[in-house]
């Protein structure tokens, strides 16, 4: 008899906004479906606009009457990443939640985002920081509640902050690992200034444990030309149903983060199974390179510089 897959209980988010990034595929897509499913307007931010009106109509055709929509951006342009903030903060509609989803993994070469940055820090970390500064009023407005998705590879390495863009020398998983570990540090630090400042946003951290995504699979845009050995190697794990998710319950980390009214600020969920590589979610010890606030107010402050941008308290800019 096979094993019946977790699952959990979303409450009704009508009248609810919902920004998630990377939802034109997998786990992002999923989440978009559930979230919708359970009433909230969806706003799929995703680069490829081909690729985003094939999951609206995914949506739709699971959730008839779905409230979705898409919107451009483009994660590795801190330019497009401030035309989606300038067109969301234009429609003056509050954001409840902000799943900060989309990511690349592992790219062949070290490859730079058009603004010079290093491929996976400028889209994993850089850009969602880009993103939250820009949304930051509309965040405020709708006391949101921030999930930001880090990964089983940030339980270790560290930031290299001696060269924060792998230019002496590159190492991709070292540089992932960096990506995450970043931008998991900057979602726990914009915990702590929201409740030190009033914002009034909760903000934790989500990782979908290990999962047969796109993120290791044929991306010739980050010149990966097929699957790699490890995607292979999940997938028919994950089939099978042996140790690792699949892609419906990988995203449960994440919407239960996002909604459960269990779950609060500073906080990691993973899945709660073996290794923590599958299971159902649930809250989980912060892993080490988390825990240091000081390197979160370091993340902080360098990632703003880098991004050009300002975290207004006053929430009206």
């Amino acid at each position: 008899m096979p094993r019946r897959r977790p699952d959990i209980t979303v409450p009704d988010l009508t009248g609810r906004r919902a920004v998630v990034t990377g939802a034109s595929d997998g786990v992002g897509l999923g989440l978009a479906r559930r979230l919708a499913a359970a009433g909230a307007e969806v706003v799929m931010p995703v680069r490829n606009p081909a690729k985003g009106d094939a999951a609206v109509a995914a949506i739709r055709d699971r959730v008839p009457g779905a409230d979705v929509s898409l919107r451009e951006l483009d994660l590795s342009s801190l330019a497009s990443v401030a035309a989606l903030g300038a067109t969301l903060r234009g429609e003056d509609r509050p954001i409840h939640i902000l799943i900060n989803n989309a990511g690349v993994m592992t790219p062949p070469d070290r490859q730079t985002t058009v603004d010079g940055v290093e491929l996976q820090f400028g889209t994993n970390h850089l850009g969602h920081v880009a993103l939250v500064a820009h949304l930051l009023p509309l965040l405020r407005a709708g006391r949101a509640r921030v999930t930001s998705q880090v990964s089983v590879a940030a339980s270790r390495g560290s930031v290299n902050w001696a060269d924060l863009n792998w230019e002496r020398s590159y190492d991709g998983m070292r540089a992932y690992r960096q990506s995450k570990i970043a931008f998991g540090l900057f979602g726990l630090e914009l915990d702590r200034r929201s409740r030190a400042d009033g914002w009034g946003i909760t903000s934790n951290l989500s990782h979908p444990g290990v999962v047969p995504t796109n993120l290791l699979a044929a991306r010739p845009e980050v010149g990966r030309s097929r699957d790699t050995v490890g995607r292979r190697v999940i997938g028919a794990l994950s089939s099978r149903g042996i140790l690792f998710g699949t892609v419906e319950t990988a995203l449960l980390t994440a919407l239960y983060a996002a909604t459960s009214p269990d779950v609060g600020g500073g906080v990691l969920v993973g899945p709660s199974g073996p290794g923590n590589v599958g299971g159902p979610p649930g809250l989980q010890k912060l892993y080490p390179p988390l825990r240091s606030a000081d390197d979160a107010r370091r993340v902080w402050d360098r990632s703003a510089e880098l991004a050009a941008v300002e975290f207004d308290p006053s929430g009206t800019s």
